[in-house]
């Protein structure tokens, strides 16, 4: 006995309602990933031939001489370990030499107080002598590939954009999922659906087994 129109008609509108809902997290995850899922497969390739692609780092030093008063604030807080740049003295450094702290925390000792200021794509310090008030300042940096680099491994890149990274990870689960879910339903019609899948499955897997070590 055929199914009677009746009974068809639901299913027909459930399978819509799926895909119409599918396909709108489908566009949209992919939409919301589509710039940073380009840069994320581009920086993979380069990180892969990292040791192919040759950086020049440039070196660029800053010195200069922190006023009395500031310097003063400094003596007080030596002898703590874990114990902030004033306010102040981040203020003139960024307002005078354009240094940006950042909030790192500094390694203090009785000659010196010494901030390394790691960023993506290179490294930077600085150093006051607490006898002097004399400030160096040195900076790396290692091109925009490296600094790419960095940022598609989170390496010093901040608590917002490691958070960027959390949320562009999730878009992209809901892209893959959806798009998983319409690949299913739509299989019937397209016989190489699940071969496909299957290659995409086992190939990464025989590499592994068979090549890394």
């Amino acid at each position: 006995m055929q199914p009677s129109s009746s009974n068809q008609l639901p299913l027909q509108q459930k399978r819509a309602f799926w895909l119409r809902h599918l396909h709108q997290w489908h566009w949209i995850s992919s939409a919301m990933c589509l710039v940073a899922m380009l840069l994320f497969a581009a920086t993979g390739i380069t990180l892969n031939h990292s040791a192919q692609i040759e950086a020049h780092p440039v070196v660029s030093k800053k010195t200069g001489q922190l006023p009395s008063a500031l310097l003063d604030q400094l003596l007080v807080l030596k002898n703590t370990d874990d114990a902030l740049l004033p306010a102040p003295v981040t203020d003139w450094l960024d307002q005078e030499l354009d240094i940006h702290i950042n909030g790192q925390v500094p390694e203090w000792s009785p000659e010196e107080v010494y901030v390394g200021l790691p960023r993506p794509g290179g490294d930077a310090w600085l150093r006051i002598a607490l006898d002097s008030g004399d400030i160096e300042y040195e900076l790396t940096s290692r091109g925009w590939i490296a600094y790419f680099n960095d940022l598609h491994k989170g390496r010093n890149t901040g608590t917002a954009w490691n958070w960027f990274i959390d949320a562009f990870a999730a878009a992209c689960l809901i892209f893959c999922v959806t798009g998983l879910f319409l690949l299913k339903m739509h299989a019937s019609k397209r016989p190489s659906t699940w071969p496909l899948v299957v290659f995409g499955l086992v190939a990464p897997f025989l590499l592994a087994l068979m090549f890394i070590h």
